[in-house]
């Protein structure tokens, strides 16, 4: 990745209109041309691979590829998988960079997923362990195949859905965790690839 913000970007924000929430979609946010390379490099060179977590009582394996990356001291576990982060691939650390220039924030971590067709997929959840803190920023980049992300109101039951094109950039912060829960369906409709990179900020004390 090279070149200035201004070479890559678009800036042109679309808050979502989610009561409880603050979502905002930038489209294009990384250029066609770049997002491309950036997707070629990402599949071939992160550590993939598909981990078993527990939920309902149940082992299984997480229905998508993952790879998790950050600081040292940037641990976090959800459904009963420890991960301990992976050092940072020189151009996923750019791309960090790029989000925090955006966000006006600080990340050290970062979620990888590769979710290589339609039936691969993420279960409705929060990003709401103690560990985020109160009321964190998470920027979710996608690259390659657009896929549906779907919002669902924990008390209301309302639902909001965005799709999510290549080299867009999704952004979660203040009371979203708390009152909307996300996630992605399997769609047969879809034999293509699709990566998805969600910075935040994990807190070394918990």
């Amino acid at each position: 990745m090279s070149g200035g913000q201004k070479a890559l970007f678009t800036s042109d924000f679309e808050q979502l209109p989610m009561p409880n929430a603050q979502v905002y979609l930038i489209e294009n946010w990384i250029k066609p041309a770049t997002a491309d390379k950036l997707f070629m490099h990402f599949h071939r060179a992160l550590a993939w691979e598909q981990p078993s977590i527990r939920l309902f009582g149940k082992t299984m394996k997480v229905p998508r590829l993952q790879a998790w990356y950050g600081d040292a001291e940037a641990g976090y576990t959800y459904s009963g998988l420890k991960m301990e982060p992976l050092p940072w691939e020189p151009q996923l650390a750019k791309l960090k960079s790029y989000c925090e220039q955006t966000c006006s924030t600080s990340f050290n971590s970062v979620l990888a997923n590769l979710y290589r067709n339609g039936s691969d997929s993420m279960g409705l959840h929060a990003d709401d362990e103690p560990e985020l803190g109160r009321h964190p920023v998470i920027a979710s980049v996608s690259f390659g195949q657009t896929r549906r992300f779907d919002f669902k109101h924990k008390q209301t039951k309302e639902k909001v859905s965005v799709d999510l094109n290549h080299g867009s950039l999704l952004i979660m912060r203040g009371e979203t965790q708390d009152y909307w829960q996300h996630g992605i369906n399997k769609t047969k409709r879809i034999d293509k690839a699709r990566l998805n990179f969600t910075f935040r900020f994990v807190h070394p004390s918990y």
